[in-house]
């Protein structure tokens, strides 16, 4: 049986957040235990932040077609997600008593540099990008199978602050999309709207006293005259010209 998948399997950012969840699954279960976290509160927060990035970035992504306000939202939740594991990993490391590499440091450079590679899968989707997620992440393997959690929590600190300026990025086209192309419902109204007015021309609505454009029957919905019907103009807001009926 063929399984059709989102378009977020070709994302960059939903691609480095699942390394940067399994990085983190594989953190809480070498360094959290019953002296450093004894209730199991940290582990739960940070691998749950973890996910709520990569889960967030997938629903938004797979919101495009019906809802670009929920896109947008759904994406600013995946990168609040990163920004709060990454508080996690800086006061990590300042617990330890050390502070973040320097990015003028060698090993951040290095980290930073590491580019991932293009998706190349065409069909079996899921299959193939598990096996591209795991090959992306081996990259850091260096430091991500590290036995000091200093090296481990430095590298992704770095990745979880790449993946916020990927989501700066997405958010920022989704919103010039959203002011160019508008979202589904804004669509819908529209279509609802041209709907109504070839209705009413069908049955010999008048036309605006303005602005000459057809008229669609409404209902008054405050005012003296709650409940009553009234023509008023398609073009409205832009518009107010109205008629009694």
């Amino acid at each position: 049986m063929e399984i059709k998948v989102s378009g977020y399997y070709w994302l960059d950012s939903w691609i480095m957040a699942n390394i940067i969840q399994l990085a983190t699954q594989e953190f809480c279960s070498n360094y959290l235990n019953y002296k450093n976290d004894p209730c199991g509160r940290q582990y739960d927060q940070m691998t749950q932040a973890a996910r709520s990035g990569q889960a967030n970035i997938a629903e938004g992504n797979s919101r495009h077609n019906t809802s670009r306000e929920t896109e947008m939202k759904l994406t600013d939740v995946a990168r609040a997600s990163f920004s709060e594991l990454a508080s996690d990993y800086f006061n990590w490391l300042i617990k330890n008593g050390v502070a973040p590499w320097s990015n003028k440091s060698e090993e951040f450079k290095i980290v930073s540099y590491i580019q991932l590679d293009r998706p190349t899968y065409k069909d079996d989707v899921q299959h193939l990008s598990a096996l591209h997620i795991l090959t992306q992440k081996s990259k850091y393997s260096e430091w991500l199978s590290s036995t000091d959690s200093i090296k481990t929590a430095n590298c992704i600190l770095i990745l979880c602050n790449r993946t916020i300026l990927m989501l700066n990025k997405q958010l920022q086209y989704q919103l010039e999309s959203f002011k160019q192309e508008g979202g589904f419902s804004e669509t819908l109204t529209a279509e609802r709207l041209s709907f109504k007015v070839q209705q009413e021309q069908q049955t010999g609505a008048p036309t605006c006293p303005k602005c000459g454009k057809p008229m669609i029957k409404r209902i008054c919905k405050r005012g003296g005259n709650i409940g009553n019907s009234f023509w008023s103009c398609s073009a409205y807001p832009e518009c107010n010209g109205s008629r009694k009926c």
